[in-house]
Formats: C-alpha cells, sequence, structure tokens
C-alpha cells in the first residue's frame, strides 16, 4: 500500500523519481510549449503552413511511435536500471546546440535539406523528448510499486515543472525563439545529474538482488514483450487511445497556441499570454495528478477514462463555439483535468488487466504508440483541413471524433472486475462492503 503524502517526503526514491521527472519536464516543456508557434510564426518563427507543420509532426510521431516500442522493450528487460534515462538526459542537454546549428538551418533551406532535416530531427527530437518522455513516466512509474510511493504524487511534480517554464516561454519566444531551446539544454543538464549521481541506497539493493543469478526472474522475455500484439484486449484500447488521446498533439500543441494568438491585437501579446495561460493550466494539472487517484477510488478506472474522454470532447468542441480570449482560456484550463484522467488510468489500466512485469511495454504500446499512430494518421490531413476550413469546422470534426471514441469505450473497455490479470483494484466503496463481509473477530 501507497504511503501518504507526509511520509513520502522521507522516501528517498520519492524525491528522486520526482525531481529527476521535473528537470525532465522543464527540460522539455519550455520549448515544446511553443513548438508550434516556432514552425509557423513568421515573425519569430520559420513561417510554414499548417499543412507544412502537420507532415512535420507527422514525421515526428511516425519515429515516435518505431523510438518508443524499442523504448519499451528495453526497458522491461532492464529493471529499474537507468541506462536509457541517462541516455535521454544527454540528448535533452543537447537540445540547444542542437536546433541552431543543425535543425533549424536544414528546415530553412528548403529542398531536399528540409525533408533530411525534418528526419534528423523527427529521431533527436522523438528519441530525447516525445518518446523519453513515455519511458520516464514508464520508470517512474516501476519505481513507484517497487519503492512504496504514488505515482500520481510523484508524476505532478512533471506538470509542475512544465508550469514553471511555460510561465516564461512565451516572454523569451518574443525576444527570440532559440533561447527557449538553449533553456531546455540547461535543464537537460540538471535531469542528467540526478539520474548519473543521485542512487538512494534501496534502488542499490534492489539493483544487487536483480543482478544475483539466482534470483527469480522477474523481467519478461523478449518472446512475452512481442506477444503483447497478439492480445485482443490491448488491441481494443490502442483503438480507443487513436482517438482520443492522439489529439493531445494534434489539437492542443499544432493547432490551440496559433488560434489562441490570434485571438489578440497582436502575436506578440497572444505569445505572452498563452505562455501565461499554459503555466496556471500545467499548474492546475500538477495539482489534479494528486487528486484523480481519488477520483479513481471512487469511480473506477474504467470510469476514470471514461470522463477523460468526454472532458475532451466537450472542451475541444467548445473551442469552437467561443472566440474570444476570456472564454477560449476557461475552456483551455478543463485540459488541466484531462490529462490525468488519461494518463493515470491508463498506467492503471495496464497494471490491472496485464502482467504487471509488461507494463513498460504495455504502456508504449496501447497508450502512447498508439497515440503516435494517430497523429501519423490525421496531422497532416487536419493540417490542411485547417488550411482551407478554418478553426471552427477543424475543431468540431476533432471533437466528433473523440465523441465517436466515447461511445466505442462505453461498450468495449473492460470493467475493473473483468479479466483481471495484474494487481485488481477495488474502489472505497468496494474496499468498505469487503471489509464490512469478513468476520468479526
Amino acid at each position: 500500500m501507497a504511503r501518504t503524502a507526509t511520509s513520502a517526503w522521507r522516501n528517498p526514491s520519492y524525491l528522486q523519481s520526482s525531481f529527476g521527472i521535473f528537470m525532465f519536464f522543464c527540460s522539455w516543456g519550455i520549448w515544446w510549449s511553443f513548438f508550434s508557434r516556432w514552425l509557423t510564426d513568421p515573425t519569430h518563427g520559420l513561417g510554414m503552413t499548417s499543412a507544412e507543420q502537420g507532415t512535420i509532426y507527422s514525421v515526428n510521431s511516425l519515429a515516435t511511435l518505431i523510438i518508443m516500442f524499442v523504448y519499451g522493450v528495453i526497458q522491461d528487460q532492464l529493471g529499474i536500471k537507468r541506462r536509457l534515462v541517462v541516455v535521454i538526459a544527454v540528448i535533452a542537454a543537447l537540445v540547444g546546440p542542437f536546433v541552431q546549428f543543425i535543425y533549424m538551418p536544414m528546415l530553412v533551406a528548403g529542398g531536399t535539406t528540409r525533408f533530411l532535416g525534418v528526419l534528423i530531427g523527427s529521431v533527436v527530437l522523438s528519441a530525447g523528448f516525445m518518446s523519453g518522455c513515455s519511458l520516464v513516466e514508464a520508470i517512474t512509474e516501476r519505481y513507484s510499486r517497487k519503492f512504496n510511493f504514488q505515482y500520481g504524487q510523484s508524476r505532478a511534480w512533471g506538470s509542475f515543472g512544465y508550469a514553471i517554464v511555460a510561465l516564461v516561454a512565451g516572454f523569451l519566444f518574443n525576444i527570440n525563439p532559440l533561447i527557449n531551446f538553449w533553456v531546455g539544454s540547461a535543464c537537460g543538464l540538471g535531469m542528467l545529474l540526478v539520474y548519473l549521481l543521485w542512487v538512494p541506497a534501496e534502488q542499490k539493493d534492489e539493483l544487487a538482488r536483480e543482478a544475483d543469478p539466482n534470483a527469480p526472474r522477474t523481467n519478461p522475455t523478449v518472446r512475452e514483450m512481442l506477444g503483447v500484439l497478439k492480445m485482443p484486449a490491448l488491441w481494443v484500447l490502442i483503438v480507443f487511445m487513436l482517438l482520443t488521446n492522439t489529439f493531445y498533439t494534434v489539437f492542443d500543441q499544432q493547432m490551440f497556441p496559433n488560434y489562441y494568438a490570434s485571438l489578440f491585437p497582436t502575436m506578440e501579446i497572444g505569445n505572452a499570454t498563452y505562455g501565461t495561460l499554459n503555466s496556471f493550466q500545467v499548474f492546475l494539472e500538477s495539482a489534479m495528478m494528486g487528486l484523480v487517484p481519488m477520483l479513481m477510488q471512487k469511480i473506477g478506472v474504467r470510469n476514470a477514462l471514461l470522463l477523460g474522454a468526454f472532458v475532451m470532447f466537450a472542451r475541444i468542441g467548445l473551442c469552437g463555439v467561443f472566440h474570444d480570449p476570456v472564454s477560449v482560456s476557461i475552456v483551455k484550463l478543463f485540459h488541466s483535468i484531462e490529462v490525468p484522467l488519461f494518463c493515470l488510468p491508463a498506467f492503471r489500466y495496464f497494471t490491472l488487466h496485464f502482467d504487471t512485469k509488461l507494463s513498460a511495454t504495455l504502456y508504449m504500446v496501447g497508450f502512447q504508440i498508439a497515440s503516435q499512430v494517430g497523429q501519423v494518421i490525421f496531422s497532416t490531413p487536419l493540417g490542411h483541413l485547417h488550411d482551407t476550413m478554418g478553426d471552427r469546422p477543424t475543431f468540431f470534426t476533432i471533437s466528433g471524433i473523440v465523441l465517436a471514441a466515447l461511445i466505442y469505450g462505453f461498450f468495449v473497455i473492460k470493467k475493473d472486475d473483468q479479466q483481471v490479470d495484474g494487481d485488481p483494484f477495488y474502489t472505497d466503496r468496494q474496499l468498505k462492503a469487503m471489509a464490512a463481509a469478513k468476520p468479526q473477530a
């Protein structure tokens, strides 16, 4: 059973994991929150069209889904070893020089050079950040089960880090967008130091136990990991995630920043205001990371996932209804509820219905890779739709797809007491009923 919030501060693995994920999200969020603006802004960025931007997102997603599967397979073999996380931290520490001296010049050059730049950038940015995010989350969740702390509490520090850097990202972007990437490098260096140098004693003990040749096998075989692709129950969830979580990037990263900035008298005011709003939203998100586990205890894992899809449907649809900064800002804040409602129940769904040894692979394939496949499918056509039809038709189209996925999920996502092949989950009501049914001493 997880410790309380008070005792978590005395848990060295909780502190190390939280600070590590905090530094990772600082390194990513400082530039990722304005990546779309950097690609499309004609004044401060590269001035691309929505379709050109969509192509870059599609290629990035294609690279991400390949790298992510490889990461999942390798990390499930590594157990709690940090070798992959260290690689990710090295890439994060180099993002500034990479973008300034390699990526941006190749994108600006056009033609074949631009195409090569898109390919190289997709590998570097995906390996370090888009795939890296899933790997850092997966190993943090694994640590939470090994070393007795709540994953949601630790993951909240990631959102908190993103919120802090998002607060200044818009202002730095207006000065020079490259500053954002260099700040990302500085935070990446901090992340590298955390994962290289901070190894609590309990983790050293666990690593020693795993290295014992006579210890029982806890890591899955490659055959077991590849076998997840044959699970019908996994493919049911893949379809649901493909038609929902996909739009975190397609809508929230690709379209919303430009749309929001256009609501203001100047793009500079829009950039600065978006950075502040995004920061406030992620601060709320970090708080919700701590509250959603309590909500799951009330309504269950399945219902929490479906609630997340409903919030996404309503939020994207309302962005097409309202066209003033105040209303759209309020709607944007619903994102702070939506992200934890996808992230935390998804992890718990996998550890509930599948073998927990495969948690990293399952999370990569069923949650993250499914979303990346959706981005490959939807980024470019929705970018074209946005270029030709504008904001409202595109937003209503996306909202309609999410509604269809919500209806689909209602019928196919397993209930919490169906096919329990991992760690069982009980709501507070069920726990009380079980306690009441026990014979009194």
